[in-house]
């Protein structure tokens, strides 16, 4: 009998031996973090105690460490992120980090399903719809299901597609949801029942799929197919999930499946900023964590770079009232500064009054406008203080707005390239079609009809429905995509020829169509750093441009403009001095969620959220009266507020400026 020795594996490298002086670098919890090795750990990272950071030094570790970079996943919440965190791990080590395979939860699944879209049914060229198209096809089935001419009032579109959203992300039954979210519409449980069929139906007819879709598919590919699964999770030797505290379902199950082979797992979130449940996020996954996985190490980071410890203070205090929560006591090495101010107004105007000239006061004293933010529950609450901004003249940037891929002149164009990936997208021909004059729902149907089973789709003009009136722009069109199938251009030679020929069309259709067609020729510039037209789509459909001509046309300032946002639209940003405004019992708690535990803890988390947005000072106002359709009512702040210790908080008085007397030529006080 033979003999054969296996060699020892060469341990990692001891910490003395890295390159990078680690010990020098981060914290003692964050190095825990870092040199976590075999197994599942949850690092719950408090705000501000350099996730990031660690994550970053983490990637950068196992790298040193002789782990390939290929076999590290790196899931994330937005791709910016991912390519952020590998940029800085390639910075402090190498470029094996380039490697490294990092992105979203939805990208990750893109590339999955197109790899193994014949083991689901679908061909390899399926194209992806974002929410603008997903809202368009339901209200096509709502149409065909002639549920538009109900007498009685039967949930719109966008209701629908949130219906049918949560029914995913969240696994539960589409009774439930609607029973649960939406009680009103139960008598419409068939009708809605029809909807989510019909529109089920048509994505799988048409070779499309929603985001959820590409969640719930890559869930459904990996459970069902043993073989996929381990062949896929076996590519990933270590995984790790950042923001775990905003995963859904799919996405907690997904990391499991991910995972399975190699067992290696990190999640990094902060339970304390699960803010977006209306998204679908489930705050029990962070909470589950350690009990899902066997032997799983609890890792806390608790140290904040940001804040002062006064503002660390409110925030740690605010937690305490949370139900459900991981315990945590965030401290800071920074200096002392004064309490968190609370200012009570009287009225929603004195309220944007003080706001206004606080911020003016600060200004003089040399901290910038976008140094400072105002906070708010709702995009509502900030619309007594925008008016005062501009009587003042003091620029300022609303968060949120038209993402670029949304509007309709981009997507217009969009359409024209995914005909040319995917000639059975329906929704893409009828937006296609609908530009030209003459056609109609009807006639548009009719053409696809005869699109679907012609052995050239794009020679429109050859088709008996086309009419005498609109063959000059059909051939025009025909002739275009004939072109474009059969040259094989450069993707934003493909783009350029499109939008040559949508000028027309632009110019027809909007007024505003010089900034319009500016946008278009901003969008071919940045078509030329895509590779195909396929991937082009899917990283626009994952991964939205922001800024448009249309909407977001910069003005000019003499400074960068003060920051409004929503607290949702703040989350993992951060300013030296941060107002939270309408701090009211009703608005932040929400009245609809007094009642609720998880939903008042949700708020709660908000209020934290905010709180820990501020580095050196932090505000939080409200008005004591409030005005309504009802006539104006006594206010009573946030019980989240109220509930906080004495001696946490400053409380500040406003009084009114004296009137500078009158006097007459002779010098005597006039009096009225």
């Amino acid at each position: 009998m033979k003999k054969f020795v296996l060699k020892k594996e060469e341990s990692a490298p001891k910490p003395e031996n890295y390159t990078i002086k680690y010990s020098e670098l981060l914290n003692k919890q964050q190095l825990d973090a870092v040199f976590f090795d075999r197994g599942a750990a949850l690092v719950v990272a408090g705000a501000g105690t350099g996730k990031t950071r660690t994550l970053v030094y983490r990637v950068a570790r196992l790298v040193e460490a002789g782990v390939h970079p290929s076999s590290i996943l790196l899931l994330t919440f937005t791709r910016r992120a991912a390519q952020e965190m590998i940029s800085r791990a390639t910075n402090i080590l190498d470029d094996r980090c380039k490697h490294v395979k990092g992105g979203t939860f939805h990208y990750y699944c893109s590339q999955l399903l197109h790899q193994y879209a014949s083991e689901i049914g679908f061909p390899a060229d399926f194209t992806i719809i974002d929410t603008a198209d997903a809202l368009d096809v339901i209200q096509h089935v709502r149409t065909q299901l002639g549920l538009h001419k109900k007498n009685k009032r039967f949930p719109n579109k966008n209701t629908l597609l949130s219906i049918i959203s949560s029914v995913k992300n969240k696994h539960l039954d589409l009774r439930v949801v609607v029973g649960d979210q939406y009680p009103q519409f139960m008598e419409n449980i068939e009708q809605i029942q029809q909807v989510y069929d019909g529109y089920q139906a048509y994505k799988e007819r048409n070779f499309v799929m929603d985001f959820d879709d590409l969640l719930e598919k890559s869930v459904e590919l990996l459970q069902s197919n043993e073989a996929v699964r381990t062949k896929v999770a076996a590519q990933h030797r270590f995984v790790m999930v950042d923001e775990y505290q905003d995963t859904n379902k799919l996405q907690a199950t997904l990391t499991q499946l991910l995972s399975s082979v190699h067992n290696n797992v990190m999640a990094v979130g902060d339970d304390a900023q699960s803010i977006y449940a209306f998204r679908g996020a489930d705050h029990r996954n962070i909470l589950e964590f350690p009990s899902l996985y066997e032997n799983c190490t609890l890792i806390k980071l608790e140290e904040n770079y940001r804040s002062t410890p006064q503002i660390l203070c409110a925030a740690n205090e605010l937690l305490g009232q949370a139900y459900h929560k991981f315990d945590k006591q965030l401290f800071s090495e920074k200096e002392e500064s004064d309490l968190p101010a609370l200012v009570k107004a009287a009225s929603d105007n004195e309220q944007s009054r003080f706001l206004t000239q606080a911020i003016l006061q600060l200004r003089e004293q040399e901290i910038a406008l976008n140094d400072m933010a105002v906070l708010f529950r709702n995009g509502r609450d900030s619309f007594d203080l925008e008016i005062e901004l501009n009587r003042k003249n003091i620029p300022f940037v609303k968060f949120g707005g038209l993402k670029f891929t949304e509007a309709a002149h981009v997507k217009d164009v969009l359409a024209h390239v995914r005909v040319l990936v995917n000639p059975m997208d329906t929704l893409a021909w009828n937006r296609i079609l609908m530009l030209i004059d003459g056609i109609g729902p009807k006639t548009a149907q009719e053409l696809f009809e005869w699109i679907r089973l012609a052995s050239n789709p794009y020679a429109l003009d050859a088709s008996e429905v086309v009419s005498k009136s609109y063959m000059k722009q059909i051939k025009g069109l025909s002739k275009l995509l004939i072109k474009l199938n059969d040259n094989e251009l450069m993707v934003n030679e493909v783009v350029s020829e499109i939008v040559d020929y949508y000028k027309n069309y632009c110019e027809k259709r909007y007024d505003d169509y010089p900034k319009r067609l500016k946008d278009l020729e901003t969008f071919v510039g940045i078509s030329a750093g895509f590779s195909s037209l396929s991937n082009m789509l899917r990283d626009l459909a994952l991964d939205p441009i922001n800024a448009t001509a249309i909407d977001t046309e910069q003005q000019q300032h003499d400074e960068l403009p003060l920051v409004l946002s929503t607290i949702h639209s703040a989350k993992g940003l951060e300013w030296e001095h941060v107002f939270i405004m309408q701090c009211l019992d009703g608005v932040i708690p929400s009245s609809y969620s007094v009642e609720d535990e998880e939903l008042l803890d949700e708020e709660l988390r908000l209020m934290y959220v905010a709180t820990t947005r501020a580095k050196q000072m932090l505000y939080y106002t409200f008005p004591a009266i409030a005005q309504s359709s009802y006539g104006d009512y006594f206010t009573k702040p946030s019980r989240f507020i109220e509930n906080l210790p004495d001696g946490i908080l400053e409380p500040w008085i406003l009084t009114e400026e004296p009137e500078t007397p009158m006097l007459d030529e002779a010098g005597n006080y006039l009096t009225e």
